[in-house]
């Protein structure tokens, strides 16, 4: 009867995860030539093609699919003893990737930052400070901190970190000159400072005042998918931007910003921590959780 060695259905869960041989290989620390060895290995052992390759991507074949589950099974159980060992350390220690928007990390979470790197000298932390939505797994990211709705995905828990109230900010400077606008129809005649949506337009305004409610996108010569870049245009006179009212407080106690429209607001948003569910949380990652939530707690519900 024909052996089969798990070594090779860990190394096919990673490939499948990752969606690369060159992703999988760096995640299994090994090269990409042994890696691709061992799937073609595979593949003649079992008599049948796990992955179709083209020049762009893979892509499983219908076997491959089917054997998917069972090589996932050997990858949690890998999971689960590497990460065993590390929880029973007294000490966190090793790489700690961690994927967040930029405005979290420069506006509200240098300190914390310092204080875990200072605090956990054995830990190396990675932060990937881009906008996208990275690929937990496959990217191989320790935790993930998010913004609004998640998508439902059984390979991920969440944890909510902080609540944010929103509402609409401008310069004294903006308002001394255009003055500020009494209600939210008069916001057609402002330099009003976009985010991007994800759908690539500029995201609509949604403002609540106890049983009324308004929505519209105000005229805007400025767009953009980073927060703090708007705030920044909002102290500079630009015109009037929506964001969360932590981010824009201490310009507001500096009075470099001063709130429009103030009994209307727009919805709040949730900040979330992800990290893949089905494995036991290693003690790097849950030091650096803890410190999180400790550094968002004024804002949380």
């Amino acid at each position: 009867m024909e052996q089969y060695d798990a070594n090779d259905l860990l190394i096919f869960a990673r490939v499948a995860e990752a969606g690369s041989f060159t992703r999988a290989a760096e995640r299994l620390e090994l090269p990409k030539s042994t890696v691709s060895r061992r799937i073609g290995q595979l593949e003649e052992r079992l008599g049948e093609r796990l992955l179709q390759r083209t020049t762009r991507r893979l892509n499983l074949t219908e076997f491959g699919h089917s054997l998917l589950e069972h090589a996932r099974q050997v990858a949690a159980e890998v999971d689960a003893v590497a990460a065993l060992a590390e929880h029973r350390q007294a000490r966190p220690s090793g790489r700690l990737r961690v994927s967040m928007p930029s405005d979290f990390a420069n506006l509200l979470l240098v300190d914390m930052l310092a204080a875990f790197v200072a605090l956990h000298p054995a830990v190396t932390l990675e932060l990937d400070l881009s906008p996208r939505r990275v690929d937990l797994l496959g990217e191989n990211f320790d935790l993930a901190l998010r913004m609004g709705d998640l998508p439902d995905d059984a390979n991920l828990a969440a944890r909510r970190i902080a609540t944010y109230p929103s509402g609409l900010y401008a310069s004294p400077a903006y308002l001394a000159a255009r003055g500020a606008p009494a209600v939210p129809e008069a916001l057609a005649g402002h330099d009003c400072l976009h985010l991007l949506g994800r759908n690539g337009e500029p995201a609509p305004w949604c403002l609540r005042h106890g049983e009324h409610e308004w929505t519209g996108t105000p005229p805007g010569r400025s767009i953009a998918n980073s927060p703090e870049l708007l705030i920044r245009l909002a102290r500079a006179g630009a015109g009037i931007v929506a964001v969360p009212e932590y981010f824009a407080q201490p310009h507001v106690r500096r009075d470099e910003l001063r709130r429009v429209l103030p009994e209307w607001n727009l919805p709040s948003a949730t900040a979330w921590a992800v990290f893949p569910g089905r494995r036991l949380m290693p003690t790097k990652t849950r030091a650096f959780l803890d410190m999180l939530a400790t550094a968002l707690s004024p804002i949380r519900e």
